[in-house]
């Protein structure tokens, strides 16, 4: 039986890994006029990078507490669907929304990010393993 500080360890990175999915798609479909634009040349690709990579760990983490162990299967399956969410929220952004547009590099630098995290969670496994 999970002690209770286990137990509110994973319904935080449950309500966690909820809000960063959240978040993502806010920030995906909503307009930002006032925000000062940065010039750095593909700096949005390293936000996409960031928002799966970050999605994948958060949501690997919990999985991790819920099943009590690090189950690659699992984690492969939570980067198939940080890929999905990705490819979905590109085309709401074409679909749905005047100011944004569908960008395959967004899906290319999402499932780069989702895939980074796959192979930290088997570094981190490998690592521990020694």
């Amino acid at each position: 039986m999970p002690t209770n500080s286990s137990s509110v360890l994973k319904n935080t990175t449950l309500s966690l890994a909820i809000g960063w999915t959240f978040l993502i798609l806010v920030l995906c479909l909503v307009k930002f006029n006032d925000l000062p634009s940065i010039k750095v040349s593909g700096a949005d690709k390293y936000v996409h990078f960031t928002f799966h990579f970050t999605f994948t760990l958060v949501w690997g983490f919990y999985n991790r507490l819920r099943l009590g162990q690090w189950v690659l299967k699992s984690m492969l399956i939570i980067v198939c669907l940080s890929i999905v969410y990705g490819i979905l929220i590109e085309i709401l952004q074409e679909t749905f929304t005047q100011t944004r547009k569908a960008d395959v590099m967004d899906v290319v630098a999402n499932s780069a990010g989702a895939i980074s995290a796959f192979f930290v969670v088997v570094l981190w496994k490998l690592k521990s393993k020694v």
